[in-house]
């Protein structure tokens, strides 16, 4: 694998797909690299460099990472740091590099969860990974019910102020928690500056609350999963492919892919076609209609794939009428006949 330094293509910016993140001087755009599943030792280091590369050549400066993706855990980091010294140095300043904390790392009682402890420990680990001296935005990964929240906020708040973070967000925080969390960074001096949740066609939660906490509190948001981990793809129209991951994967189960799924599914799949586009473009422009999502990661196994997510961002906005028709197939319940 060559080591030449990456030149970057002189038309990233051309295209304005930047998002401000709530009240924060901060843009995201609108379409985030997640590292979460296919930046590991399964993968080959050449096809890892090439997407990340891509992904910066197509204006995508944001890399969403946490310190158990990969596998094995850490290793998305690990493989990132080398591949951002090696190509994308001298471009660090154009970059955002974020990471979490939050699940389980380390044997004993300070290698999960939302201690101080384990949450500055993580940090300084996630730090070595990388190769970096600070990552652009820290987060408490999911809530800890064991731990008081103001304890998991200062360690938030002391990872902004050691330098080690220029911001601080949390992921996978109901609306309570959310609304306690960003009074307690308000009152600490360091605001919050975004909430990470599941959201997609499949998977409304947020609706139930949490984005009218996050509008109302000027937070930025950054949706995970919004292609619901393949289904809104045309993967599975046709039932599951032979080899498929599905067949062996801890996120997606075999009977997810029924008679009800198929159905909604096929019915989304002639709206994007009547659009022009794919099943997934439609996906992620679903999740962008809202201006309190500030951006979607997505993953991507191939640059193809990246470019097929990127490409969603070159359709004009969804219609009201096509909300509206988009409305009854896009409801939880995927899995029952």
């Amino acid at each position: 694998m060559s080591h030449t330094p990456h030149v970057a293509n002189p038309d990233r910016y051309s295209k304005d797909i930047y998002r401000r993140c709530g009240r924060s001087g901060l843009k995201l755009p609108a379409i985030s690299l997640g590292l979460w599943q296919n930046f590991g030792c399964s993968t080959p280091m050449e096809r890892m460099r090439d997407i990340i590369l891509e992904a910066f050549d197509l204006g995508i400066t944001h890399y969403d990472l946490a310190n158990n993706y990969g596998p094995p855990p850490g290793a998305a980091e690990s493989y990132f740091g080398r591949i951002l010294r090696k190509y994308l140095k001298p471009y660090r300043d154009e970059i955002i590099v974020s990471t979490k904390a939050g699940y389980g790392m380390w044997p004993g009682p300070y290698g999960d969860f939302g201690s101080r402890k384990y949450l500055l420990a993580s940090l300084d680990r996630s730090l070595e990974r990388l190769g970096m001296d600070y990552v652009d935005i820290f987060y408490h990964h999911r809530p800890d019910p064991e731990t008081p929240l103001e304890e998991s906020m200062s360690a938030l708040d002391q990872a902004v102020r050691s330098g080690k973070a220029l911001y601080a967000g949390i992921s996978n925080y109901g609306p309570d928690a959310t609304r306690e969390a960003v009074r307690i960074m308000k009152a600490l001096g360091t605001p919050l500056l975004i909430h990470q949740p599941r959201y997609s066609m499949f998977d409304r939660t947020p609706e139930q609350g949490l984005l009218d906490v996050i509008g109302e509190s000027g937070l930025g948001s950054i949706v995970f999963s919004p292609l619901a981990q393949g289904l809104l793809t045309n993967r599975y129209l046709k039932g599951i492919p032979e080899g498929s991951r599905i067949t062996h994967s801890e996120f997606l189960k075999e009977s997810q892919i029924s008679p009800t799924y198929l159905e909604r599914a096929k019915a989304l799949n002639e709206i994007a076609k009547g659009r022009g586009q794919s099943l997934a473009q439609l996906a992620l422009q679903w999740v962008l209609r809202d201006e309190r999502v500030t951006s979607a990661v997505v993953g991507a196994s191939s640059v193809g794939q990246l470019r097929d997510s990127v490409a969603s961002l070159d359709f004009e906005p969804l219609t009201a009428d096509e909300i509206a028709a988009i409305e009854p197939y896009a409801v939880h319940g995927t899995e029952k006949a």
